[in-house]
């Protein structure tokens, strides 16, 4: 009871900012390209990045767009330059953030943007010719950039000036949000309810498998009726027809962090973790199978290192020569900014890439199609 009376003005305003688009007070705009957005209602930590990985995918897999202009906007949280930015392989996480960068990486085929607006940064990427005319546009970093046939939005379902063609919302499996808080007193950024305005809902992080039983749990939890397991879908109490599915996360192999990183080191039967990311928890399960982890550093999410950091890192390799030092694939794009990082460290420096994947091929097989036919 404390904790409604407390956060009721921060409960007061989103509902009151909802209202305003829902009657039309405040408009929203639609791209002039079809639109994906994956978004949560939490702090971090739903693994909307990864997830925005795996659409990628999909689309660089699906007949009918894998020979068109695919293109992501995000924010590009914490980085230092202003304004729509066009992400290069060769650039800094401070130019344009860590995830930004990672997608970049790991897509050099796709285009990837930044811009805190979300609709300018799709009029952009729409019309790659308003850079040049734009004043707005002629403070851009940009290069041969194509016309954008499909838009990814990387966590933008609080931003209601731009509606995406479909909304996916992701929540975490560990973190339920029927058992949260509004910020400060908890994680939420946004109201429970807004869950009924996703296209589609995605439980990240889940065990590898969960019976009927259990999604059907989680759907009434979430606020969706009558589940049907065989089709995802399921029914709000306003009767608005909605899917559900379950994903998790699956480790690949290792990577060096830098070119001259000794893979011998993985061989290794102890290990140092640092990490910037919301919860590391499961990595260190994960690692804990294989290693022994003898130090742990644990940073604010998106931390840009300093030279201390790296100090303290060192220093514990020190202690520790022949350990293996890991990380996440996020934090490596910021480490790689550190130029004060020796090369005693680079030799022992890896990061683990992360998929996620659905629980089965079947709902795998309903998810695409229920994508396209948003996209129709």
């Amino acid at each position: 009871m404390i904790d409604k009376i407390l956060l009721f003005p921060y409960s007061l305003t989103l509902a009151c900012r909802h209202a305003f688009y829902n009657i039309g007070l405040f408009k929203s705009h639609k791209a002039e390209v079809p639109t994906i957005c994956v978004g949560n209602i939490t702090v971090g930590g739903t693994g909307k990045t990864p997830h925005t990985e795996m659409i990628l995918r999909m689309l660089l897999e699906d007949e009918k767009w894998q020979d068109k202009n695919i293109a992501v906007l995000s924010r590009g949280y914490k980085r230092k330059s202003k304004g729509f930015q066009q992400v290069v392989v060769e650039g800094t996480a401070e130019d344009f953030g860590d995830e930004p960068l990672q997608i970049k990486r790991k897509f050099p085929q796709v285009t990837v943007a930044v811009d805190k607006s979300r609709k300018r940064g799709c009029e952009f990427l729409s019309n790659p010719e308003l850079l040049q005319t734009s004043k707005k546009g002629r403070r851009c970093i940009y290069k041969d950039m194509p016309k954008a046939d499909i838009i990814v939005l990387d966590d933008a379902f609080q931003h209601r000036a731009l509606k995406p063609d479909v909304s996916i919302v992701l929540v975490d499996y560990s973190r339920p949000v029927f058992k949260d808080h509004l910020m400060p007193m908890g994680r939420l950024r946004d109201l429970p309810s807004r869950l009924g305005a996703a296209d589609i809902l995605i439980v990240t992080k889940c065990p590898t498998y969960i019976d009927d039983e259990q999604r059907a749990e989680w759907a009434s939890e979430l606020g969706i009726r009558d589940f049907n397991p065989e089709t995802c879908e399921g029914t709000r109490k306003n009767g608005r027809k909605q899917h559900i599915f379950f994903t998790s996360i699956a480790y690949d192999t290792p990577q060096a962090v830098y070119p001259e990183g000794d893979s011998r080191y993985l061989y290794a039967k102890r290990l140092i973790l640092f990490s910037g990311i919301a919860n590391d928890t499961p990595l260190r399960n994960y690692l804990c199978g294989d290693y022994k982890i003898v130090k742990h550093f644990n940073f604010p999410d998106h931390h840009n290192f300093t030279r201390s950091d790296i100090y303290s890192i060192r220093n514990a390799s020190d202690a520790y020569p022949t350990s293996v030092i890991m990380t996440t694939e996020k934090d490596c794009q910021r480490v790689r900014d550190c130029r004060f990082v020796p090369g005693s460290l680079k030799d022992r420096m890896f990061h683990i890439p992360i998929k996620v994947g659905f629980l089965t091929d079947e709902d795998r097989n309903i998810f695409r199609s229920q994508l396209a036919s948003f996209l129709k």
